[in-house]
Parts: structure tokens; C-alpha cells; sequence
């Protein structure tokens, strides 16, 4: 039998278990994060990746920096300047 994961899309691995509501943010996040991102270095779209938690790189030109959890740019980004961070 399939697994119904209509509503709570890639969380559905959870199955029944931990409640509707607690699936629904995590879909959300994993959502978010395997969405394609665009560099704010070079600009391009889906060369974007996640080393770790706030670490992400850019394949295409190389650039390492910090950003959100979940997204390569946190809401503060507008207010801070960018820094490159060569490996």
C-alpha cells in the first residue's frame, strides 16, 4: 500500500507518527532547502548547495559563506555585506 504524502509532501517518511502539524513545518523547511537557490555572487540559479548547517557553496564560482539554516541568505541579508570566503 502506498504511503499517502499528499499534504505533507516529503515528510510523509515520518509516517503517522508525531502529528500533522509538526510534518507540515518540516515539509516546509525541506521544501525550502532542496528548492533551487541562486548564487549572490555570480547569480546563477541551482549551483547553490549546503555544505552545513549555514554553510553553503557555490559551484560555479567557487565562493564559500555563511547563511540561514535552511536558505543561503538569511532575512538580515539586505542590512549586512557579503563576504567572500575562498577554500
Amino acid at each position: 500500500m502506498a504511503r499517502r504524502t499528499k499534504i505533507v509532501g516529503p515528510a510523509g517518511s515520518f509516517g503517522p507518527r508525531y502529528g500533522v502539524s509538526v510534518r507540515k513545518r518540516v515539509r516546509d523547511i525541506l521544501v525550502r532547502k532542496k528548492a533551487p537557490h541562486t548564487c549572490p555572487f555570480c547569480g546563477r540559479v541551482g549551483t547553490v548547495y549546503r555544505i552545513s548547517v549555514g554553510i553553503w557553496a557555490c559551484r560555479k564560482c567557487g565562493n564559500v559563506w555563511a547563511g540561514a539554516a535552511y536558505t543561503p541568505r538569511s532575512g538580515l541579508a539586505p542590512y549586512f555585506k557579503k563576504y567572500i570566503i575562498k577554500q
